[in-house]
């Protein structure tokens, strides 16, 4: 399935090296699918949104994502891909920018041409042919409605396709450069979050997360003096404070990285889609890889 990333230092801005897709070094680890994506996302010190991201389609672009990434911000994104709507393409891969937000996603939503109607002329937010980006669209939206509140916008934007749309999950990060928000729902794929404290569990530590498998690893010194909030796909270190966000629950990260979180979807998709509901890829990319 896709993994999500995100880290927040805010207010300082702290140096970290990405490494989206590590090298496979035994047979095994060659043969599991290659993902069909990676993208990082960054903002630049006047607040400049940054992507670096490329498809998987060929050796070569494994290769491209095998290349550490050093990168400077208050806030990180990074995604690794596994398609189930739209081709491998640049346009169709994580992270996505709107009115200056980075926002990537893992799962699955149907009915995207009632989702289109329900966009209207705000269609034009979106490049590519994703769902995840036509979620981000409304989010988008929502929050311009909302007078920039983006947790108003996340919250009416998934509760509108919770009440009306199938869909598998809608687990997210999005960050602007100050602030990261995260959204696990409903229970399908779990979403954890870390407050890392200056120098880790132990103290004087920097930090060095691993995925499984080969996806993705973050090193950073400057967290050995810098306090932090991670929001992962999966427990990344041993550190015993990872903490599994509750199926509903939306989590903001502010500029101090002042925590608040609350369940903004108590209630059940009302069209809830299962594995076998999906189209062959969309559910390859919904397992475990």
């Amino acid at each position: 399935m896709c993994r999500l990333f995100g880290l927040s230092s805010s207010p300082r801005r702290t140096r970290a090296t990405f490494w989206l897709l590590d090298a496979p070094d035994s047979l095994s680890d060659q043969s599991h699918r290659d993902p069909d994506g990676t993208g990082l996302g960054f903002f630049e010190a006047d607040g400049t949104p940054r992507v670096d991201k490329a498809p998987i389609a060929a050796y070569e672009d494994r290769s491209f994502a095998e290349e550490a990434r050093q990168v400077e911000s208050a806030t990180f994104i990074a995604h690794i891909r596994f398609a189930s709507t739209g081709g491998l393409q640049p346009r169709n891969t994580h992270p996505f920018v709107q009115d200056g937000r980075l926002f990537a996603h893992n799962g699955v939503i149907g009915g995207l041409e009632q989702l289109e109607e329900h966009l209207g002329e705000d269609r034009a937010l979106v490049q590519g042919d994703t769902d995840s980006e036509r979620f981000f669209a409304l989010i988008t939206r929502e929050t311009r409605a909302h007078g920039g509140d983006v947790t108003a916008g996340i919250t009416e934007a998934a509760r509108w396709i919770a009440r009306n749309l199938p869909l598998y999950a809608l687990n997210l990060i999005l960050t602007t450069p100050d602030e990261l928000w995260a959204l696990r729902y409903p229970d399908t794929h779990e979403l954890y979050e870390l407050q890392r404290h200056a120098g880790g569990h132990h103290g004087g530590r920097h930090l060095d997360h691993s995925g499984t498998a080969g996806r993705m690893r973050v090193h950073s010194r400057d967290l050995r003096d810098v306090p932090t909030v991670v929001v992962a796909s999966e427990r990344m270190d041993e550190n015993p404070h990872w903490q599994l966000m509750a199926p509903g629950e939306l989590l903001h990260v502010g500029p101090d990285l002042g925590l608040t979180r609350r369940i903004v979807l108590p209630d059940a998709p009302a069209h809830p889609l299962s594995l076998s509901d999906l189209r062959p890829e969309a559910a390859a990319s919904q397992k475990a890889a």
